[in-house]
């Protein structure tokens, strides 16, 4: 420890005050961040189970309706709206919360329409619509925890099973998506009341910046 001492006494306290010093002034002068990160749409779960619903039903639409059934188009394109709103949302994130926050909820709405239709795909056709409670939805759900959560957990009951099923399975996928993206949302509103947009993040680091010039 002495020699330590001697190779460190020029610089005092061991060479640590300039290193707390230069530390101190570059905390100071640094600009604010503007730019909020966010993670990469992939890790969400609510992506990760839109993805799933997309890939069901779209085999559940060329499996179980006619080619000419205008319901095909109207189910896939909700399918894939609920998918790609919720990627177009977390990359508009990085500038504009309020743009991820209409994007998710535009994701949400594509979802909940796509539940009415495999609804009425069940009531129109007596079929049975599986109970919160049941065992099979209890199943479904524990799959549905599985993470990360591809296609692939339910692709042997999508290529293989009814198509009261499919639709049942797909029903309580997107339930759980919807959950997801309604905590999505309240968390979104709570940020965006709390710090704003872009345009918020641009005024505030100004004036921090004029404050420090000042001092």
């Amino acid at each position: 420890m002495n020699g330590n001492n001697g190779k460190n006494g020029k610089h005092g306290n061991n060479g640590k005050a300039p290193s707390q010093s230069h530390t101190s002034h570059s905390e100071t002068s640094r600009p604010p961040s503007i730019l909020v990160p966010r993670g990469d749409y992939q890790t969400l779960l609510s992506y990760q189970k839109s993805e799933v619903v997309y890939e069901i039903t779209f085999r559940f639409c060329q499996r179980f309706l006619a080619k000419t059934d205008r319901t095909i188009d109207q189910m896939i394109q909700a399918a894939r709206s609920g998918k790609q709103n919720i990627i177009e949302g977390s990359k508009a994130a990085i500038t504009s919360t309020e743009t991820e926050l209409k994007l998710t909820n535009v994701a949400r709405a594509s979802l909940e329409e796509l539940l009415e239709d495999y609804r009425d795909f069940l009531r129109v056709r007596d079929l049975t619509l599986w109970t919160k409670d049941s065992r099979e939805a209890q199943y479904v759900r524990k799959l549905g925890m599985i993470t990360p959560l591809t296609f692939d957990v339910f692709r042997d009951f999508t290529e293989t099973r009814s198509a009261e099923v499919v639709a049942n399975l797909a029903i309580c996928l997107v339930n759980q998506a919807n959950y997801l993206l309604d905590r999505q949302i309240k968390a979104l509103e709570a940020v965006f009341l709390q710090q704003g947009g872009l345009r918020e993040r641009m005024t505030s680091a100004r004036l921090q910046i004029r404050h420090q010039q000042r001092s």
